[in-house]
């Protein structure tokens, strides 16, 4: 009863694999894979889920996905509309360092990487410089090709290890012991939340879902995303209102109301618990970051 286990085609003596994708929307199922991943967003917006970590993203973000961290990232759902046109880009590098053999991760050399590859199990998020660079790096490792390729990727992650512009995300890791299956049910119920969370949804709605009575389901949801179901949906709703605050210039009551809140008061609340401030600071600190 854990998230789908994804499997990256790729030859088995291959260290490092890089993928161009681009599709209409994200691939936007909760799972896992054994490879460690760079994942830059060239075109799209949507939402994150990584860890325990819930979020925005925009073009040119990039994320440090760790081995086996359950994630996924759903495009905004005008993407999901062929008619709009829209496309979601990214590059991804994946690396398995059991390709390159225990005698080469056991070389001092290799140890500043062990360091942050281990760091990576939490997901991290590039802000600043970093942020620029890597998008810059991502496009350059796409024209390199084997051995090159390996020692191009060993150059980003000894940058990576020495700069202060990451951001840890998830609050817990994962063990390696993550088997699939179970895992139509819980995609279903994140897909039925990040569909429906502007309408009043009951624990007994979600619960139906996943054809669970409410306390088996609390308990199986808790276990799957490490958070209450109360806790995932507020996320879902304030991460909503920050897209909508940031991109349609809507007022707090307006994006507290698209965002599946009647009560202003509770929104607030809400916003201030999971941001860290209130809807008007989190307006004003957006204006002067748009001004500068």
């Amino acid at each position: 009863m854990k998230p789908l286990l994804y499997q990256v085609a790729r030859n088995i003596d291959e260290p490092v694999r890089v993928l161009k994708e681009c599709h209409q929307h994200f691939y936007d199922n909760l799972h896992f894979h054994s490879e460690y991943q760079i994942m830059t967003i060239i075109e799209g917006k949507g939402t994150y889920f990584i860890g325990d970590s819930f979020g925005n993203f925009n073009s040119g973000d990039t994320f440090i996905i760790g081995a086996n961290l359950p994630h996924f990232f759903r495009s905004n759902q005008e993407y999901y509309s062929p008619e709009n046109g829209l496309l979601s880009q990214n590059i991804s590098i994946l690396f398995s360092p059991d390709a390159l053999g225990e005698k080469f991760k056991d070389l001092q050399e290799f140890h500043v990487i062990k360091r942050f590859l281990e760091k990576s199990k939490s997901g991290l998020f590039l802000k600043g410089v970093a942020r620029k660079k890597l998008l810059k790096s991502s496009k350059k490792i796409t024209e390199k090709n084997g051995f090159d390729r390996l020692i191009y990727l060993f150059k980003i992650f000894n940058y990576l290890s020495q700069t202060d512009d990451l951001e840890t995300l998830s609050h817990v890791t994962y063990d390696t012991e993550i088997k699939a299956g179970d895992t139509e049910k819980i995609n279903s119920v994140i897909g039925f939340l990040l569909d429906n969370f502007t309408r009043d949804i009951s624990l007994a709605d979600a619960a139906d879902v996943a054809n669970l009575s409410v306390n088996a389901f609390c308990r199986y949801f808790k276990r799957h995303t490490r958070k209450t179901f109360s806790q995932f949906l507020n996320e879902i709703r304030i991460g909503n209102a920050c897209r909508q605050l940031v991109e349609e210039d809507l007022s707090v009551k307006e994006a507290a109301f698209k965002s599946g809140y009647y009560n202003i008061s509770y929104f607030n609340r809400q916003f201030k618990t999971i941001t860290g401030c209130t809807p008007s600071s989190y307006c004003r600190n957006i204006n002067i970051k748009h001004v500068h």
